[in-house]
């Protein structure tokens, strides 16, 4: 007798991949109560401490609100695109990225899963805070185009973090280890323009708050929300964003590549 012919089963076509880790992703935040519920109460909590126990230091009219809503966000996305390394990491360590690899789907579809879905999350995260913010005091001036570019600033940002943490989880040996790795990373907005002005800053401190990340990207944010004049700075925040997505983007490609083969 002839030995059976193997079967070969076709790969899923067009996105369809992506689809079915997007849902699986999205399932498994929604099942993570606790974190869902963290990546939105404690951006909140900080956000009521800054303005009502720091912002009559920081402005005594009470405008403080309006600049401290960008850091804010940015400390938002941080902490829920943190979830995704522990997420990605928790994958690796069962091993069902291995599992995955023997089905008829692309190996990358399962990390843009992971990113699209905390994309979705972290936008409705940043609706909740901004709503939040309106009800306290925020009053944005922007008008459809402020919004539209303040939204396009956010997402690209999220995008380019969220890769990161991706990355980060993949490199990762558990959940725990990703989570402390990133952890690093949520200071950012701290050392930024996101909560105080840059002039405020000591001198030696100064220069490690203008050449980061986070400066521009909140400088952008709120110029579009309170339509003031934004100078370079959306051009340097999406400069920055990109060039972290392209270099977490080669990173975790590599790193799928190379930890996904272990046995």
């Amino acid at each position: 007798m002839t030995a059976a012919a193997p079967v070969i089963r076709p790969r899923l076509r067009g996105l369809a991949a992506e689809r079915i880790f997007v849902g699986r992703a999205l399932r498994h935040s929604f099942r993570d109560v606790e974190s869902m519920l963290m990546s939105v109460i404690l951006p909140v909590t900080l956000m009521l401490m800054f303005t009502y126990v720091f912002g009559g230091a920081m402005d005594p009219t009470g405008g403080y609100v309006d600049w401290v809503v960008p850091g804010i966000i940015l400390t938002c996305s941080g902490f829920g695109a943190s979830t995704t390394a522990s997420f990605v990491a928790n994958d690796m360590r069962q091993g069902i990225i291995d599992r995955f690899r023997t089905m008829p789907v692309r190996p990358g579809a399962v990390l843009t899963g992971h990113v699209v879905a905390s994309l979705l999350r972290n936008l409705l995260s940043t609706g909740i805070v901004l709503a939040v913010a309106v009800a306290i005091g925020f009053r944005p001036e922007a008008g459809l185009g402020g919004w539209l570019a303040a939204t396009g600033i956010v997402a690209l940002w999220i995008l380019a973090i969220t890769y990161l943490f991706a990355a980060i989880g993949l490199a990762s040996g558990s959940p725990e280890a990703a989570s402390g790795y990133g952890f690093a990373l949520l200071f950012l907005p701290y050392l930024s323009s996101g909560f105080v002005p840059l002039d405020t800053l000591p001198d030696w401190l100064r220069p490690v708050a203008e050449f980061q990340p986070a400066t521009p990207v909140s400088d952008a944010i709120r110029s579009a929300l309170l339509g003031t004049e934004p100078g370079l700075q959306p051009f340097w925040a999406t400069l920055w964003c990109a060039g972290i997505l392209v270099i977490a983007a080669i990173w975790g490609a590599w790193q799928f590549g190379r930890r996904a083969g272990r046995r």
